[in-house]
């Protein structure tokens, strides 16, 4: 039986990103993802902003609400998006609760900005018996999970070093990547401040830090979003060098060869083999996982507690 859906916030990631891109290539939004996946089908949107709500009904044909209230009075869901600003992700969750019981809740990152919000949003949905996952949609790529079943394997061998760089704050756009990372070289075992940095918007903390996690070492690097986003990852281990370029469309692995010019030396590869990613279905692959994970099937999503673990680490961090 397909699965009901009601989207909270209309804004890029809810429907925005894809809204005029060709739909057979790109799957970057929560409306156009569920609305493809043939196991689910959007009930409805809130969202206060009317030009938005009028092109969400002419593109999906589903209603729109200005409140979350008067929308719950009407529908039941079996999955709730939250995508409204992150200020204003445990009001709505708390909300969402109050009045109905969804199969899963999917939350934007971070879970919030306050850790103990976060928690209480965690505690909330195991207390409700609610599913709650959080939109770290690189989790999903089946390159990602490539990389990760590489490491798991000791084909890329342990310990590793790498580099990560981000920018537009640390806990906004930076927990994307040292997600990741948690989730490809386990948790954080302890980190070293080398640069305060800015605060981005006046809010969130850029700095430069060195982070232990269980299977090896990162430096993150905060970069000048207001001249250029740059999101990549370096990671380096004997076995050789994985590069995730361009937010995850290109991620690369070099092996280690002989070195042609000066026997008894080794070199990395001239050639790197691309792993395959699919980050311009970035959504699709996350209500994928999401619908395996309904059906009682194993699934790659961050969940609400890991995305916990997360904030909290970070936290540790910026203060």
């Amino acid at each position: 039986m397909r699965k009901s859906v009601l989207i909270v916030g209309l804004g890029q990631i809810g429907m925005g990103y894809d809204l005029h891109l060709d739909s057979t290539q790109y799957i970057y939004s929560h409306a156009r993802a569920f609305d493809l996946h043939p196991d689910f089908y959007l009930l409805a949107a809130v969202e206060p902003d009317e030009q938005k709500q009028e092109d969400f009904y002419r593109t999906y044909k589903a209603p729109t609400y200005s409140d979350l209230d008067v929308a719950l009075s009407q529908h039941q869901p079996d999955v709730v998006v939250i995508a409204v600003s992150t200020q204003l992700h445990a009001e709505t969750l708390y909300n969402v609760l109050d009045k109905c019981k969804p199969k899963a809740v999917l939350c934007e990152k971070p879970l919030a900005y306050d850790f103990d919000d976060a928690r209480n949003m965690v505690q909330l949905c195991q207390a409700k018996g609610v599913g709650l996952y959080v939109n770290y949609m690189r989790r999903s790529d089946p390159g990602v999970i490539n990389v990760k079943k590489l490491i798991d394997s000791g084909e890329y061998q342990i310990p590793i070093k790498g580099v990560a760089w981000y920018s537009k704050g640390f806990i906004h756009n930076g927990s994307h990547f040292f997600n990741l990372i948690e989730y490809w070289l386990g948790p954080m075992k302890g980190f070293s401040l080398l640069e305060e940095g800015r605060l981005w918007d006046g809010v969130d903390p850029e700095p430069d830090v060195r982070v232990e996690f269980a299977k090896g070492v990162v430096i993150f690097l905060a970069a000048w979003e207001e001249a250029f986003s740059h999101y990549t990852i370096e990671l380096l281990s004997q076995s050789g060098r994985i590069r995730y370029e361009q937010q995850g469309g290109l991620i690369q692995w070099q092996s280690v060869m002989d070195d042609p010019a000066y026997k008894g030396h080794n070199v990395l590869a001239s050639r790197s083999e691309e792993i395959s990613s699919d980050m311009a279905r970035s959504q699709w692959n996350v209500v994928n996982q999401l619908n395996q994970i309904i059906e009682g099937k194993d699934g790659y999503l961050c969940t609400g507690s890991e995305a916990l673990n997360t904030l909290e680490s970070m936290s540790l961090i910026i203060k």
